[in-house]
C-alpha cells in the first residue's frame, strides 16, 4: 500500500494541475509528431498515452505525424537514396508513392492501433480523404518534385471526427485538383491544420529541446522568440537546415489565429504533458 506522503503527492499533482485542464477543456490543441518521438517504443507509448489522456479530460486533440525515418529507411530497402533540400525531401514520382504508402498505410494505422491500446479512440485520415488537403507545386529557387504547398484544408472531417469523440490521427499527404498526390511537410501540415480548426495550441515534437543557439551547447535553449525575431536569427544561421520548416510553421500558425505555438523535445517522457500543465513550460515557446 502506498505511504500517505505519496498518496497527498499524487493529490497535489491533480490539483496544480486543475487550472491548466480548465484551461484546455473544450479547446483544440494540435500535436506535430514525429522524429525520435515515433522510433523509441517507450516515447511512442508515452506520447499515445499522453494524447489518450487529454482526450479523456476534454482537450480536442488531433495528432498531425510524419515519418521521415521510415520512408527513409524504406526508400533505402528499395535502393533508392534519400535526398534532402533546406529541410525538405526530395520527392520525384516513385518517392511520392512510397511516402503515401508509409503514411498513410502503415503509419497511420500503427498510431491509431497504438492509441486504442491505450485506452483511446482514434480515427486515422490523410489529406486525400474528402479532399481534405489541396495542393499545388512547391515552387522556388529549386525543384523539390512532388512536395506540395498547401491551398486549403477543409477542417470537416476532422471537426466531425472531434465531435464525436475521436482523436484524428492525420497522415500529410495530399492532392491537386487533377488527382496528383503531393508529400507535404508535417511542420507545415500541423500548422495549416490547427489555424484551420482555431486551436488553441500547436504543440512540435523535435528531437532536441528547443530552438538552440548552439546545438553543441545544452545551455544554450531559447526559451521565447518574438514573430519580430525570426528572420534575426534566419539571417544569424540559428534557424537552419530542417528547422526552417518546423519555425515557419509555428509563425504561420500564430500569423493565421493559432494563440500559441510552442518547439518542444520529444525525447522526454510525457513532454506534452509537462509543456501543457505548468506555468514554466519546456521548450521554445513562439509568441506574437
Amino acid at each position: 500500500m502506498p505511504s500517505q506522503l505519496t498518496t497527498s503527492q499524487h493529490a497535489h499533482v491533480l490539483v496544480s494541475a486543475l487550472p491548466y485542464i480548465q484551461k484546455y477543456t473544450g479547446k483544440v490543441v494540435v500535436v506535430k509528431y514525429g522524429g525520435n518521438a515515433m522510433i523509441n517504443p517507450e516515447l511512442k507509448k508515452a506520447v499515445m498515452t499522453d494524447i489518450v489522456l487529454l482526450a479523456l479530460i476534454g482537450v480536442r486533440i488531433v495528432l498531425v505525424h510524419g515519418g521521415g525515418p521510415e520512408i527513409t529507411d524504406t526508400l533505402k530497402a528499395l535502393g533508392k537514396e534519400s535526398k534532402f533540400i533546406n529541410g525538405l525531401r526530395y520527392t520525384d514520382a516513385e518517392t511520392a508513392e512510397v511516402v503515401q504508402m508509409v503514411l498513410a498505410g502503415k503509419i497511420n494505422k500503427d498510431l491509431v492501433s497504438l492509441i486504442s491500446q491505450c485506452g483511446g479512440k482514434a480515427l486515422g485520415f490523410c489529406g486525400l480523404d474528402a479532399g481534405m488537403i489541396k495542393c499545388k507545386k512547391l515552387e522556388g529557387s529549386v525543384d523539390l518534385g512532388y512536395v506540395g504547398d498547401i491551398v486549403s484544408v477543409d477542417p470537416t472531417p476532422l471537426a466531425n471526427a472531434i465531435y464525436n469523440r475521436y482523436i484524428p490521427v492525420v497522415a500529410t499527404v495530399g492532392t491537386d485538383e487533377n488527382g496528383q498526390v503531393y508529400n507535404i511537410n508535417a511542420d507545415t501540415a500541423a500548422a495549416e491544420i490547427a489555424a484551420a480548426l482555431g486551436a488553441e495550441n500547436l504543440i512540435e515534437l523535435t528531437d532536441i529541446r528547443g530552438l538552440m543557439r548552439d546545438v553543441n551547447d545544452p545551455d544554450s535553449l531559447i526559451h521565447e522568440v518574438k514573430l519580430s525575431e525570426v528572420q534575426a536569427l534566419v539571417d544569424g544561421g540559428i534557424i537552419s537546415g530542417g528547422m526552417i520548416p518546423k519555425v515557419k510553421s509555428c509563425v504561420s500558425a500564430l500569423e493565421n489565429g493559432v494563440k500559441k505555438a510552442v518547439m518542444i523535445d520529444g525525447r522526454i517522457q510525457h513532454s506534452i504533458l509537462i509543456e501543457m500543465f505548468s506555468d514554466e513550460g519546456i521548450g521554445t515557446l513562439f509568441t506574437r
